[in-house]
């Protein structure tokens, strides 16, 4: 029960943020967003305490660890690969038109026009 308390102060913390950058409308853009970067900061200071917030903020750390452990591509195999796609999607659209343009051809004939 606390933790939806607290997750509902984190979603009010962002709404006031969004207020406030519609009701300070005369004030600075900058101003502005910042308000909304406030609220955000506000609601992930609060949800961080909630047990499905550090369970989330664990799965982030989880996730950017994986991301460190991954075996990239070289410079040199991604453009191999992104080059292979390119042709491939060549290929594909000459031969796609190759059979629309049949088909259609068909059409006519059969339809004797």
């Amino acid at each position: 029960m606390v933790d939806k308390i607290k997750l509902a102060v984190a979603l009010l913390c962002v709404a006031i943020g969004v207020w406030a950058y519609y009701h300070f409308s005369e004030m600075a853009l900058v101003l502005r967003i910042l308000m909304v970067v406030a609220g955000l900061g506000a609601a992930a200071g609060v949800g961080w305490f909630t047990e499905p917030g550090k369970q989330f903020f664990a799965f982030g750390h989880d996730s950017i660890e994986e991301g460190k452990r991954v075996a990239w591509p070289t410079t040199k195999e991604a453009l191999q690969t992104t080059g292979v796609v390119f042709a491939l999607v060549v290929v594909m659209a000459i031969f796609l038109a190759l059979v629309d343009g049949s088909l259609a051809w068909m059409m006519k004939f059969v339809m004797g026009s």
